[in-house]
């Protein structure tokens, strides 16, 4: 009786009570899982499958804390197949080959299928995806792999064209504030059974720290909890204080949706703008910590490498582009560098609003004056009988002359020009005296 009570149903209950707060509060089905709605939402594919027990192979991709791992025990526990896991980082070639066999068993002998978890597959070796391959092909079992890379980069080619790749993004602060709440609530796997007070600053800190990521949020309630002595009357008092200390982070006074914000993200706009890199990155870096969205800064970053360098150097805008494009790419804690090597070379760059200002002018001339017909030599005279209604009449083809330009006008009468004004900052001196030397602009162009 002792070794059954052990090893039983008693055993599995005691587990689940001593499993970190995260383990334990873990969404069981589709109902209880948050986010990701483009993938599992109503009539979605992914939900279709599971609910016709039709559910192919498959790579998870996106952030930590985001239900990979969640959302593939739901797949499981919603089919009718047999469910094995596996840990890239401790799984070998031996033991994929093995599970591979025993799937072919079971379906052999019992006509069910399995469904194979492999988490952190991007740590599997070549040789091991490969061993991977002909059991998914024929259809032995459905793969179900997790990554926070991306899979084509860390996946072969072969594997990944047998499986379908669902992108799941990090989660949104409204949804890492309903876990919290449902931990704090839940008797069963939570801590409703707990007096727990957790004061409103406290639970804002925890979100914004998390950043998306459910497990981290968990983790850091269950030790401020743990490391909170309840009071006379047994709760569990959580101020923000006991919130930045379980995860290890200080409170930084920075509210994402009020003046905090405004004031940081300002101070950051205005030391780009100011040529000096030192603040630029001071306040960049004063976002981030505090939990602010990188997203947010990249946008500034590219809007910033327009407005206020432009010409000047128009290198700028690819820089800051391309950390846009790396944020979406590798994401948090990696995603700070590309940032603050954008941020430095935006501040350190020559700088010019004169593209700026230049589409302000035209703007002004197209709200406050007429706007005429587009001149007949400049419409398009590309379908049957454009000609003959004199569209693109007198057009002279600037590759056709010299130095692939020809004096020709190109805008209506009566418009306030020059739009554009080149500075001598940078690259843009150079643009300013190519223009003057082909007559776009005059030779003392100042502010108009």
């Amino acid at each position: 009786m002792e070794r059954q009570d052990l090893f039983g149903p008693q055993r599995e209950r005691h587990l689940q009570r001593e499993a970190p707060l995260a383990a334990r509060m873990r969404p069981r089905t589709l109902e209880e899982f948050l986010g990701q709605q483009e993938i599992v939402g109503p009539g979605r594919l992914l939900r279709r499958a599971i609910e016709t027990d039709r559910v192919p192979s498959m790579i998870l991709f996106g952030p930590a804390g985001s239900g990979k791992t969640t959302l593939a025990r739901i797949v499981a526990a919603g089919t009718s197949h047999h469910f094995e896991q596996l840990s890239a980082v401790a799984a070998g070639v031996a033991d994929v080959r093995r599970i591979m066999e025993e799937a072919r068993e079971r379906l052999g002998l019992h006509g069910k299928r399995t469904i194979v978890f492999i988490d952190e597959i991007h740590r599997f070796n070549r040789a091991q995806q490969d061993a991977l391959l002909p059991a998914v092909e024929d259809g032995t079992v459905v793969l179900i792999g997790s990554t926070t890379e991306n899979p084509f980069f860390a996946l072969n080619a072969a594997l990944l064209s047998r499986c379908r790749l669902f992108r799941l993004d990090r989660l949104s602060d409204d949804d890492v504030r309903t876990i919290l709440d449902r931990a704090l609530e839940d008797a069963e796997r939570g801590l409703g059974r707990l007096r727990v007070e957790l004061d409103a600053e406290a639970r804002e800190h925890l979100v914004r720290v998390a950043a998306g990521d459910a497990r981290s949020a968990l983790n850091a309630l269950e030790l401020a909890v743990k490391a909170t002595v309840p009071d006379d009357e047994g709760v569990y008092h959580i101020t923000q204080a006991a919130a930045a200390d379980a995860v290890q982070r200080r409170v930084l006074r920075y509210d994402r949706a009020g003046d905090e914000h405004y004031d940081v993200l300002s101070a950051y706009i205005k030391s780009l703008r100011g040529s000096d890199p030192d603040a630029a990155v001071y306040w960049m870096a004063r976002m981030l910590e505090a939990g602010e969205d990188p997203r947010a800064v990249a946008r500034r970053l590219v809007v910033a490498a327009s407005e206020d360098v432009g010409n000047a150097d128009p290198r700028a805008l690819l820089v800051a582009v391309a950390a846009a494009q790396a944020v979406e790419f590798v994401g948090l804690p990696e995603a700070q560098i590309p940032l603050a090597q954008a941020t430095i070379y935006v501040a350190a760059a020559p700088k010019s609003n004169a593209c700026y200002l230049a589409l302000e002018r035209a703007r002004e001339d197209v709200r406050e004056l007429d706007n005429p017909a587009v001149p007949p030599h400049l419409r398009d005279a590309s379908y049957r009988g454009a000609e003959r209604l004199g569209h693109g009449r007198g057009y002279r083809y600037p590759h056709e002359y010299p130095g692939h330009h020809v004096a020709q006008v190109y805008l209506p009468p009566g418009l306030r020009t020059p739009y554009y004004v080149p500075t001598e900052q940078g690259e843009e001196a150079r643009l300013g005296r190519r223009l003057r030397e082909l007559g776009r602009l005059p030779e003392t162009s100042g502010d108009r």
